[in-house]
């Protein structure tokens, strides 16, 4: 994400000083005997070759240490930054035709650089929609060709209608007034595109293979976890059977699924479909624990931290997930106020649990359905 700015500005930095070197040497002066365009695209191209692995090259070692190879979905916004790379080539050497090298360079690269990479801290949001600058992807996430289409309509169009402005033939006017129609129309498109989307531009989400095993409830998990799968899944449906008999749940979830792959559109769960943060837990050994804490419903908005602890202790240790508890719990930091609250809640439920099936069950739902509205 940090290097889309950086590569455009190299782009455009590099282009500017190598049209201004042609100046110099007044390669425009000679008579010509190749195109224009095919002398700028032999002085770009190891200028485009070296932006492209500025943006690249980070990307490669990644996934060359981590022996991973890139799917056709990872590659939908590197290719377009490749695409934009070349739009600014374009600007630069446009720029370094008209401007003395030595006073463009400098300030084109710095302000290309400025331009794309500060449109993550403006608002409204579009600018750094159709800037390049695309956004850090999250699991599962995938952009919409629309997202990588938006940038690539507004620097497209500018380069386009640069090079317009170099053909040989054709009334200087004409030119001018057509080149200056498809800048305009690939500016205005990508604003008018992109003027009301959020922050998050349009992606999809879920775009992971999955792995379900069982029934009641039946669970699909990230294909990375598939080995841990069966004997979570066994566990999870022993867990909600202790805890319906115990009373403290009526809840029968037909299918539990790794909501981590949904990305930053999270899935609403239902009574009968749990949508559930898994990803990490699985090989954790976690994620019992964390089925036992959705089915432990409490009826009130905002719950006592000795209250809730209890509740969610009780399950564990009915359940066989004490040692989950416990992790927890020193991940969110064991202060001596925190470890004072749990050695209050390790012997109020070593209370609770000395007492008959029946009492335990009335407890838990007293401590569901009853639970009063304190700040934790």
């Amino acid at each position: 994400m940090t290097l889309y700015a950086l590569a455009y500005a190299t782009a455009a930095g590099l282009s500017c000083w190598e049209s201004g070197r042609l100046n110099s040497a007044r390669i425009w002066a000679l008579a010509p005997a190749r195109s224009r365009y095919r002398i700028a695209a032999n002085v770009l191209a190891p200028v485009i070759a070296l932006s492209w692995l500025v943006l690249l090259l980070p990307a490669a070692v990644s996934l060359a240490r981590s022996v991973t190879l890139p799917s056709l979905d990872s590659l939908r916004l590197p290719l377009a930054a490749m695409v934009i790379c070349v739009a600014h080539a374009v600007l630069g050497f446009a720029v370094g035709f008209r401007v003395p090298r030595v006073i463009a360079t400098p300030i084109l690269a710095v302000g290309d650089w400025l331009l794309v990479a500060f449109t993550r801290a403006m608002l409204p949001y579009w600018p750094r929609h159709v800037s390049g600058q695309f956004g850090s992807v999250g699991f599962g996430e995938v952009p919409q060709f629309v997202t990588a289409a938006v940038p690539l309509m507004l620097a497209g169009g500018v380069a386009v209608g640069l090079m317009i402005l170099w053909l040989p033939f054709g009334r200087r006017a004409v030119r001018i007034a057509l080149a200056a129609v498809v800048a305009v129309a690939g500016v205005l498109g990508a604003q008018r595109t992109a003027a009301n989307w959020s922050a998050t531009p349009p992606i999809t989400t879920g775009n992971v293979a999955m792995t379900c095993a069982g029934s009641a409830p039946r669970m699909c998990v990230p294909e990375f976890n598939a080995r841990y799968l069966p004997q979570v899944q066994r566990d999870t449906a022993e867990a909600l059977n202790v805890l319906r008999e115990a009373g403290a749940t009526s809840a029968q979830p037909r299918l539990i699924t790794d909501g981590y792959v949904d990305g930053r559109r999270q899935k609403t769960s239902t009574d009968t479909e749990w949508h559930i943060l898994l990803t990490d837990q699985v090989p954790r050994g976690d994620a019992v624990y964390q089925i036992v804490v959705r089915a432990l419903k409490f009826r009130c908005e905002e719950v006592d931290v000795r209250t809730a602890h209890s509740a969610w202790l009780w399950g564990a240790m009915k359940t066989g997930q004490e040692k989950a508890y416990r992790m927890r719990r020193e991940q969110e930091g064991l202060d001596p106020s925190a470890r004072e609250l749990e050695r209050q809640v390790t012997a109020d439920v070593a209370r609770v649990l000395k007492e008959s099936p029946a009492e335990q069950t009335a407890w838990i739902r007293r401590t569901l359905q009853g639970c009063e509205a304190k700040a934790s």
